[in-house]
């Protein structure tokens, strides 16, 4: 006889009798409830350009419904383009996409000190990010380090954090070289910058170059050491954007934005180097107009992956095979809005957010966890130019 989850779970309760059974059932139901209804905070990065203009928005996300739920908006730095927080909620970082910073030539990075009562925002730390317009930040696994990729620059950077959070200035900077033959790979464009998953390796995606460039990370060291060979080649003009692992740490996937596919990667943690498994187009079979791949994302269990089209202005949905990483395309939703740069799932895995830049709104999408599909859950805000969505659970109830 099939037994449902239910019932499997059930049975063996049967020995401790009724009143522990059902107490112990009781009580694990009301956690299950607690952590499903748990709100969660949303943090919008923006490309308001202005350091005298609120340029991070704040909102609360409920669960249940979608709904986003102003708290504030803060002075986070000129165009706070990307963000990342750490796993502690003390700080924040965010880049300064922009081509000049403190009265010269390249972009900035911000700390902001998180305040545990609201998780409003407030500036207190600045440093140069060592090449115009700064894209992409991430903290290395210890989170001793800031890793940012400077697109205009072609560059990426290290910055070290104080134990106050503070950001230190750069300690080791790397200029890429190298162009492609699309027209927009007239030079090196570093797009992304990642620890791998035992951060041993950082990996530099550059857009201009179609490489992944590999480190060797020393992030209490304040190293950053490049090795001989890149870490990938990407196909001719594929203009890779976004790495991003899968949890099992033995797959990644690359999205690649001037010819609109992902590719998916089988890892090699010990030499640091990737390679092609299977690459596979984000858009739907006739759709011949303008495109650009922008960023991507893995269901928190690993079955599903998810990738933004600006153009077709859609997520594309995609079933992840546990047994090799492959990926078998299985829908494209309408993200209500145009040019979706960024995304995020949260961290249950049961909603999606897109930050539509050009149509300055942020949508919420319900996500089927048995098949991967979203579904529109109706709710939507506007947010002046919304380039990155950052979600984490609310630590101020």
């Amino acid at each position: 006889m099939m037994l449902t989850a239910r019932f499997r779970y059930f049975l063996p309760l049967c020995g401790l009798g009724l009143l522990a059974a059902a107490t112990l059932l009781g009580g694990c139901a009301r956690k299950a409830t607690g952590t499903a209804s748990r709100d969660y905070l949303v943090y919008i990065g923006t490309n308001v350009a202005s350091e005298q203009e609120n340029s991070i928005y704040l909102y609360r996300l409920a669960p249940a419904t979608g709904i986003l739920t102003p708290v504030g908006a803060y002075r986070g730095g000129a165009s706070p383009t990307y963000l990342t927080m750490p796993a502690g909620r003390k700080f924040m970082y965010a880049v300064s996409e922009t081509q000049t910073f403190q009265g010269a030539k390249g972009g900035g990075v911000s700390a902001l000190a998180v305040d545990p009562r609201t998780g409003g925002l407030t500036l207190f730390n600045q440093q140069p990010s060592t090449g115009a317009s700064p894209c992409y930040i991430s903290l290395d696994r210890s989170e001793k380090a800031a890793l940012v990729a400077n697109y205009v620059g072609g560059n990426v950077a290290l910055l070290p954090l104080a134990p106050n959070g503070q950001l230190a200035a750069p300690t080791a900077t790397d200029q890429h070289q190298g162009s492609g033959p699309h027209k927009n790979q007239n030079g090196p464009h570093a797009h992304c910058i990642i620890p791998d998953p035992a951060n041993t390796y950082a990996f530099a995606v550059d857009l201009g170059t179609d490489q992944v460039v590999a480190y060797r990370l020393g992030a209490t060291q304040g190293q950053l050491t490049r090795l001989p060979e890149p870490a990938f080649k990407a196909a001719p003009g594929a203009g890779p954007r976004h790495l991003v692992f899968h949890p099992n740490g033995k797959q990644a996937y690359l999205i690649n934005e001037l010819n609109s596919t992902v590719t998916a990667l089988a890892y090699d943690a010990a030499a640091g180097k990737f390679r092609e498994l299977q690459t596979v187009s984000t858009l739907p079979k006739g759709f011949t107009a303008q495109n650009s791949g922008a960023d991507i994302h893995i269901s928190p269990d690993g079955l599903f992956l998810y990738a933004s089209n600006r153009g077709h202005n859609s997520i594309a949905v995609f079933a992840i095979d546990t047994s090799n990483g492959t990926l078998a395309p299985i829908q494209h939703v309408n993200t209500q809005g145009s040019t979706p740069r960024n995304f995020s799932l949260t961290p249950s895995g049961r909603l999606l957010l897109v930050a539509n830049q050009n149509s300055n709104n942020v949508v919420t999408f319900r996500v089927d966890r048995q098949t991967g599909l979203l579904i529109p859950t109706g709710q939507t805000v506007e947010v002046p130019s919304p380039m990155f969505v950052q979600v984490v659970e609310d630590f101020t109830r």
